[in-house]
């Protein structure tokens, strides 16, 4: 990202730019954020881990006899995982493991989600430039009336016995905005769905992979699309993922950029208007199927959308 205050901005931009349109998913270095505070939450989530979830995960497997299985299981995942939420307000001090040394967790968490905050602003904005719109329009379109929604999906993806039979989490495309993962950089399996193939997304140290969420894809009127992605289970190796979502505040209005459409050759809104926590009622059980319904169930009931100007800061 350090070419953006250079010569190279140009080469740069056009770099996110195909990423944003024929892949959904790019790993950015020199992002901003310390390598020393990347290390301590990656510490201290491995040893959170370690210390207060492996045994819980262990209890569910052996429940539900996983290690013995003989053929697919497509109705769970193979991951270990909890969330914090950051904004619109926090719920790290209600998380009851984040206690103890965990404070310094806690703190570290709270940086790193902050930062992590300041560059999906950052690449909203350059987003907004690639896209020819007025810069800040995407923070607004995510606004509501609080502000946006941010939160932290803290995975761990344990040693799998059968690999081929249980995947670490199944594929789906992510509801939100603008996905943000500080991944694991020697154990791999996360792969997203390019041209029908499978392609892995390698673990790179100290990257944080972006990826292009649904609400994305419906403001920008199908420019950009939300990828099918999902990780792999392996049979050595605990890989972490921290995978944080900014997402619109749940009353936002969610709709295709009228500058945008105005652009295209038909100046036609593919994509239907909604409020965003309609659609993620719809998400919660429809996650791991395709996405195309999901527009069209939201299509089915625009009328009832109050569309009121976009709220701004």
């Amino acid at each position: 990202m350090e070419k953006l205050n250079g010569e190279e901005r140009a080469t740069t931009m056009d770099l996110i730019k195909d990423a944003c349109e024929n892949w959904g998913f790019f790993e950015l270095m020199n992002h901003g954020i310390s390598v020393e505070l990347m290390d301590t939450v990656e510490r201290l989530t491995k040893e959170h881990y370690k210390k207060c979830m492996e045994d819980r995960f262990k209890e569910m497997v052996a429940s539900k006899g996983l290690e013995a299985v003989q053929s697919e299981i497509d109705d769970l995942d193979w991951e270990s995982t909890f969330h914090l939420r950051h904004l619109p307000v926090s719920n790290m001090s209600e998380i009851p493991d984040l206690e103890e040394d965990y404070s310094a967790n806690r703190k570290a968490m709270k940086e790193f989600a902050g930062k992590l905050e300041k560059l999906a602003e950052q690449l909203l904005d350059l987003l907004c430039e690639n896209l020819g719109i007025e810069k800040g329009y995407l923070k607004k379109a995510f606004y509501g009336s609080k502000g946006p929604t941010f939160g932290t999906k803290v995975s761990n993806y344990p040693p799998c016995p059968r690999p081929e039979l249980i995947k670490g989490l199944r594929a789906h495309t992510d509801a939100g905005g603008l996905i943000l993962l500080f991944q694991d950089d020697k154990v791999s399996g996360l792969q997203l769905l390019k041209d029908g193939e499978w392609v892995d997304v390698p673990p790179l140290r100290h990257s944080i992979v972006i990826n292009i969420g649904d609400q994305l894809e419906v403001i920008t009127n199908g420019k950009y699309k939300s990828v099918m992605h999902r990780v792999i289970a392996q049979p050595d190796g605990n890989r972490m993922s921290v995978a944080s979502f900014y997402n619109p505040g749940g009353d936002a209005v969610i709709y295709p950029s009228p500058a945008l459409v105005e652009k295209e050759e038909e100046k036609k809104q593919v994509y239907p208007k909604f409020v965003f926590e309609d659609y993620m009622k719809l998400y919660a059980g429809l996650k791991f199927q395709a996405k195309e319904p999901r527009f069209e169930a939201m299509k089915a009931v625009e009328s009832t959308v109050n569309l009121g100007p976009i709220a701004t800061v």
